[in-house]
C-alpha cells in the first residue's frame, strides 16, 4: 500500500518555466517546470520534462554523494487486473527482469551488480516501479537497460521464462503470506470490505489458482496495454549533469512509440450497511487476532492527515489509548490502529492480538470501550504536538538518501501530476486541529459498520467475535472494458546501434567520511563524523557485556534482553508514557535493546532539538526506575512470544540452526533472549543488580553521525563525564561444535507451505577486515553473495523453487560461520538440498573462473560509491572502526586486496573452508510431505522439536 506520512518544514519556491510549444521539434523534451531551493528551505530541487511520446522525466541534481538513483514508475498495479487474473501486475514485475532484445536473460541483474549497484522492483495496488542505485559513472548504461525493456521486451519472452517466474511468484506468496502467522489477514479483510470486482478486493500477490491459469499471451497483452512511455514517469536523482542526462534520455527513450491511452480510475468508496463478520483458521498463529476495518479516504484527501492524527492518538505508541488499555494491562500482545491511503480508496484498521485468557469478544468489547473513552477524553494539545513533531522528523529522515528523494518525487508525480507535494503535505499537517480529529472520528468511525475479522489458531477452541454473516455477492457485476482488444506491438526504430552496451565515465571520487575521535576522562570512546545534508543527528551507544554475563550464571539467560527493554520504561522523573510524550514532541527517539555481547541505545534527534534530547538520554541512562509492573508485562510478552515463534518456520530454522552449531547446552545460543525457564525466574532485583554492576563508562562506546560538529557533539555528551567508572569483567563465550560427517536435522511444522533450509558449519574465524575473513567474502560473492550467484541462479532463476537463496560468511569477535539458506517449495525440498550441496561441492573443487573474479572485483569495487551515503551507513562504518580498533585506511587495504587477489587464492580458500562433508543440514517443514524425499538423500536424519531438542 502507498502511505504518505512524509511532512516537510517549509513551503518551497517554484519557478514554472513554460516553453513555446512551437519551439519543440523532433524528439526534444519539453520543460514543464523547474523547482529550486531558496535559502535553507526544505525542498527537493528538480526539473520536469515531457517527451513527445508522453514519457514524464524528472531530474533531481544532487552532488552530495557520487551516485545516482534511477526510478521508472508505471501507473499500473493490481487495480488494473481483471477478475480471475489476480496477481498479474506483480507477476509481470518479475518478468521485466528476464531479459529483452538486447539484454540476455539474467544480464539485467548481472550488469547492475557488476556496476556496483543495487536494484529491485515493487508492485502495489496502484503502480509498479523499477529502480537501481549505481555509481554516477554508470548512469547511461542504466538508461539503456530501462529503455530496452520498455521498448523491446516481448520478443524475448519465452514460455520457459514465464513458467520459472510463475513458480518464483508462488514461492514468494508462500514465504510472505501462506507460511507465516496472520499472513492472510489482508486477503480476508479486503475481499470482505470491497464489493466483488473492486480491484482492491484481492491482494497484489494474487491467488495461486489464478496464477496457475494465466498464459504467456496474457502477459504480452498486459505489457502492450499498460507499459507505454505515456503511462510512465522516469525520475533520476543524484550526481548527474542535467543536460547530458536529458540527452541520454531522449536518445534511449525518445524513439519508443506511445502506448494506448490510460485514464485515471475513479470508484466510489465501499459502503457497509451493517457489520460484516468473517473468520478463518490460521495454521501458524498461536494467539487469535481481531481485525476491525472501516472505509477510509483516498490518498491526498483533505481528511488524510486528521485520520493519521486520530490513529496515533487511539492506537500508536505508549501514549495511545490502546496501549494503556490492552498492552499495559497485559491483556494483549499488540493493539494498533492505522489509516492507509491509496489511489482509489482508503482503510482505517484496528488490530488486536489478545493474550491467552482473553477472548476475541473480550477484545472487541475493549476496543469499543476505548473508542468511547476517546470520545469523552477528546484531543489534547500534547496529542497534536506529538503527532506533528513525529511526522516532521519522519519526513526529514526519509530524505537522507537519494533513493528517498527520488521516491518522493516519483510517487507525487504518478498520483497527482505534480512532483512537488512537500508544501501541500506540510500545510495539511500544520492545519490539523482538535476539531478536525473529532470530526473524522464521528464521520468515519463512530457508529459506523465495519469488517470484523476473527483469526483463530489451529486446533484451539476459541470462538470468533460473532458467527460469520457475510459471503461475497457476485451478482450484478459487470466487467469493465480494460482495452485489450486490437493491441499491436510496434518496435522502436533507433538511429543508433542499441546492441552496443554503453560504456562508463571515469570512476567517481569516493568520499570516505572525515572522522573525529575523543575519549572522556572516565573511559568512554566517542567517534563521529559531520554530515549536514539533512538537519538530523543519529547516535549509537553500546555498553559491552550484554548476554555474555549469563555465562557466569546460565539460570539468568535472557536477563540482558529484559534489562534492555526495561531501560525503555519509567525513570525517576517520568513515567514511561510521559517520557515518550516528551520524545514525541521533539520528534526524537531513544531506544535500548540487548544482544549477545552488548546493550545498545539508538538515539535520533532533529539538530534543533539535540540539547533537549540529550537531557532525556541523561535521565534514561542515569535514572532508570525498574518497576514490578513493567517487569511482569515484559516477561509475559517474552514468554508468549516464545510460543508464537515456534510456529514460524523461518524463525524456528534460525534458532534451531544456532543450537545445533553451538550445542543446546551452550548458553550463548540463548544468552540474550533466554528461554521459558530462565525468563520465568528473573526477578526485579536481578534487573537492578545487572544495571548496578554492569553499566560502566569504560565498557561504553558512542558513535555520532549527522548535522553536528565535533565540538557541539562533545558538548551535548558532556553529562557523561560525571558517570562513575567501575571495574567489570566480561566473560568469553564457549566455542561451538565441529562435525565429522554431514547430518540432516529435521523439524516438523505440520502444514507448512514451504520448507526452510540451513546448511553450514562454524569456521572459528574472527572478523578480520584484511585477513581470511574478508577474502572469504570475496570468494563467496559468486557462490551465494550476489543475486546472480551460482546458488540463487540455480534455485530461483533456473528451477523456480525459491524466492531467494544465498550463502555467506559472518563473524565477530567470537568466531564465525558459513551458512547457506533458503525458503523453498515443499515439494522441491529434497531436490533443493541436493542442489545446495552440489553448488557448494562444485565451487570447492573447481573454484572461480577468471571471468567471475573480474566480475566480483568490479562489482564490489564499484559498490564503494554507495557505502557512505546515509547516516546509518556512516554509523556502521564508524562502528566497525571503533569496535575493532581499525585505522580508517583499512578500506584502502581492502581495495588493494580486492584488486590483486588471484583465482588461485580464491580457490585455495574455497577448498579449505567449503567442505560439505563436515556441514550440517537443517530442514524445517511439513514432515508428512518432505520426509520420504529426504530419506532418499542418504544422510543420517535426526528429528528435533522446535526447541532444537531430539524428539523422543
Amino acid at each position: 500500500m502507498i502511505k504518505l506520512l512524509k511532512h516537510a518544514l517549509i513551503t518551497p519556491s517554484i519557478a514554472v518555466l513554460a516553453l513555446n510549444a512551437a519551439a519543440q521539434t523532433g524528439a526534444q523534451p519539453k520543460l514543464i517546470e523547474k523547482v529550486t531551493r531558496k535559502g535553507t528551505e526544505l525542498v527537493i530541487p528538480y526539473e520536469k520534462y515531457v517527451l513527445p511520446n508522453g514519457l514524464t522525466v524528472i531530474l533531481a541534481e544532487d552532488h552530495s554523494d557520487p551516485l545516482v538513483h534511477v526510478d521508472i514508475t508505471y501507473h499500473v498495479g493490481s487495480a488494473r487486473e481483471e477478475i480471475g487474473k489476480s496477481g498479474f501486475a506483480h507477476f509481470f514485475e518479475h518478468m521485466m527482469f528476464q531479459g529483452s532484445d538486447h539484454v540476455a536473460n539474467g544480464d539485467h541483474f548481472k550488469i547492475i551488480t557488476e556496476a556496483g549497484g543495487t536494484l529491485n522492483g515493487s508492485t502495489n495496488r496502484d503502480r509498479t516501479n523499477y529502480y537501481e542505485t549505481v555509481p554516477a559513472n554508470q548512469l547511461e548504461k542504466m538508461l539503456w537497460l530501462e529503455s530496452d525493456r520498455m521498448g523491446f521486451l516481448l520478443d524475448a519472452v519465452t514460455q520457459q521464462k514465464f513458467e520459472v517466474q510463475r513458480a518464483t511468484v508462488k514461492n514468494e506468496r508462500g514465504q510472505n503470506y501462506d507460511n507465516r502467522p496472520y499472513g492472510l489477514v489482508g486477503q480476508y479483510a479486503s475481499k470482505t470490505l470491497y464489493p466483488y470486482g473492486h480491484p482492491y478486493s484481492w491482494l497484489t500477490i494474487g491467488y495461486i489458482e489464478e496464477l496457475n491459469k494465466v498464459g504467456v499471451n496474457d502477459l504480452k497483452n498486459f505489457f502492450l496495454r499498460w507499459y507505454g512511455p505515456n503511462n510512465a514517469t522516469l525520475t533520476i536523482g543524484g550526481d548527474l549533469n542535467p543536460k547530458q542526462t536529458l540527452a541520454w534520455v531522449s536518445k534511449y527513450f525518445g524513439g519508443i512509440p506511445r502506448g494506448p491511452m490510460v485514464k485515471n480510475m475513479s470508484l466510489p468508496a465501499p459502503v457497509l450497511k451493517a457489520d460484516r463478520y468473517v473468520s478463518y483458521t490460521d495454521n501458524y498463529a498461536k494467539f487469535p487476532l481481531l481485525s476491525v476495518s472501516y472505509p477510509g479516504v483516498k490518498i491526498y484527501d483533505k481528511d488524510m492527515s486528521p485520520l493519521d492524527a486520530l490513529s496515533a492518538i487511539i492506537g500508536q505508541g505508549r501514549n495511545s489509548i490502546f496501549y494503556k488499555n490492552f498492552v499495559k494491562t497485559r491483556k494483549a500482545a499488540q493493539a494498533t490502529m492505522g489509516s492507509s491511503n491509496t489511489e482509489l480508496a482508503g482503510e482505517i484498521s484496528m488490530r488486536v492480538i489478545p493474550f491467552p485468557g482473553q477472548t476475541l469478544a473480550d477484545a472487541k468489547k475493549l476496543v469499543d470501550e476505548s473508542l468511547t473513552e476517546f470520545e469523552k477524553k477528546g484531543v489534547s494539545d500534547d496529542d497534536l504536538a506529538r503527532f506533528k513533531a513525529t511526522a516532521e522528523a519522519d519526513y526529514i529522515n526519509s530524505l537522507s538518501s537519494v533513493s528517498g528523494k527520488v521516491s518522493e518525487l516519483a510517487q507525487a508525480q504518478t498520483f497527482t501530476g505534480n512532483p512537488n507535494q512537500i508544501g501541500r503535505e506540510l500545510a495539511a499537517i500544520r492545519a490539523v486541529t482538535k476539531e478536525d480529529v473529532m470530526r473524522v472520528y464521528n464521520q468515519y468511525i463512530k457508529g459506523k459498520p465495519a469488517v470484523i475479522l476473527s483469526v483463530l489458531p489451529k486446533g484451539g477452541n476459541l470462538q470468533p467475535v460473532a458467527p460469520d454473516n457475510f459471503t461475497v455477492d457476485t451478482t450484478g457485476y459487470k466487467a469493465p472494458d480494460y482495452g485489450y482488444n486490437g493491441l499491436t506491438y510496434h518496435k522502436p526504430k533507433d538511429s543508433f546501434d542499441r546492441a552496443v552496451k554503453p560504456g562508463v565515465g571515469p570512476n567517481p571520487a569516493i568520499k570516505v567520511p572525515a572522522i573525529w575521535s575523543a575519549n572522556t576522562p572516565n573511559g568512554i570512546n566517542i567517534i563521529g563524523t559531520q554530515n549536514n545534508e539533512i538537519p538530523s543527528v543519529s547516535m549509537s551507544i553500546s555498553i559491552k557485556g550484554g548476554g555474555l554475563f549469563a555465562i557466569n550464571d546460565p539460570s539468568k539467560a535472557g536477563l540482558a534482553g529484559i534489562v534492555g527493554r526495561m531501560m525503555n520504561e519509567e525513570t525517576q522523573k517520568y513515567t514511561a508514557e510521559d517520557f515518550n510524550s516528551e520524545l514525541d514532541k521533539l520528534g526524537s527517539s531513544i531506544t535500548f535493546y540487548a544482544s549477545l555481547d552488548q546493550i545498545d541505545a539508538e538515539v535520533s534527534s532533529l539538530t534543533k532539538n539535540l540539547g533537549k534530547t540529550m537531557s532525556l538520554l541523561e535521565e534514561r541512562l542515569y535514572h532508570p526506575k525498574f518497576t514490578q509492573d513493567a517487569l511482569d508485562r515484559i516477561k509475559k510478552q517474552t514468554l508468549e512470544g516464545f510460543k508464537q515463534a515456534k510456529t514460524q518456520p523461518a524463525g524456528v530454522a534460525s534458532t534451531v540452526y544456532s543450537k545445533i552449531l553451538y550445542g543446546t547446552d551452550n548458553v550463548r545460543t540463548y544468552a540474550a533472549g533466554g528461554n521459558e525457564e530462565t525468563i520465568a525466574g528473573i526477578t526485579l532485583q536481578d534487573v537492578q543488580d545487572y544495571y548496578d554492576k554492569n553499566f560502566s563508562p569504560s565498557l561504553t562506546k558512542i558513535v555520532v553521525v549527522g548535522d553536528v560538529s565535533e565540538a557541539s557533539a562533545k558538548s551535548a555528551l558532556a553529562f557523561l563525564n560525571s558517570w562513575k567508572d567501575k571495574k567489570v569483567t566480561v566473560p568469553t563465550p564457549v566455542e561451538g561444535k565441529t562435525f565429522d560427517k554431514t547430518t540432516l536435522y529435521l523439524v516438523d511444522i505440520p502444514g507448512a507451505a514451504q520448507s526452510e533450509i540451513r546448511i553450514g558449519y562454524l569456521d572459528k574465524l574472527n572478523y578480520a577486515p584484511t585477513g581470511d575473513y574478508y577474502k572469504l567474502n570475496i570468494a563467496n560473492y559468486i557462490l551465494g553473495g550476489a543475486f546472480n550467484s551460482h546458488i540463487n541462479l540455480n534455485l530461483r532463476e533456473k528451477k523456480g523453487w525459491t524466492y531467494g537463496a544465498r550463502s555467506s560468511f559472518s563473524s565477530g569477535k567470537y568466531g564465525g560461520d558459513f551458512t547457506a539458506s533458503a525458503g523453498v517449495l515443499a515439494t522441491a525440498t529434497d531436490s533443493s538440498v541436493v542442489e545446495f550441496i552440489k553448488e557448494i561441492t562444485n565451487y570447492q573443487k573447481t573454484g572461480i573462473t577468471p571471468e567471475e573474479l573480474k566480475f566480483t572485483q568490479t562489482s564490489i569495487g564499484q559498490s564503494d560509491a554507495r557505502r557512505y551515503e546515509t547516516n546509518a551507513q556512516k554509523a556502521a562504518f564508524l562502528s566497525r572502526i571503533q569496535e575493532y580498533d581499525l585505522k580508517s585506511t583499512f578500506v584502502d587495504e581492502q581495495n588493494k586486496i580486492l584488486s590483486t587477489i588471484t583465482p588461485a587464492e580464491i580457490n585455495s580458500l574455497a577448498s579449505k573452508y567449503l567442505n560439505p562433508d563436515n556441514m550440517i543440514i537443517l530442514v524445517v517443514g511439513d514432515k508428512a510431505r518432505i520426509y520420504p524425499g529426504l530419506q532418499k538423500l542418504g544422510y543420517p536424519i535426526v528429528e528435533l522439536d522446535a526447541d532444537g531438542k531430539p524428539k523422543q
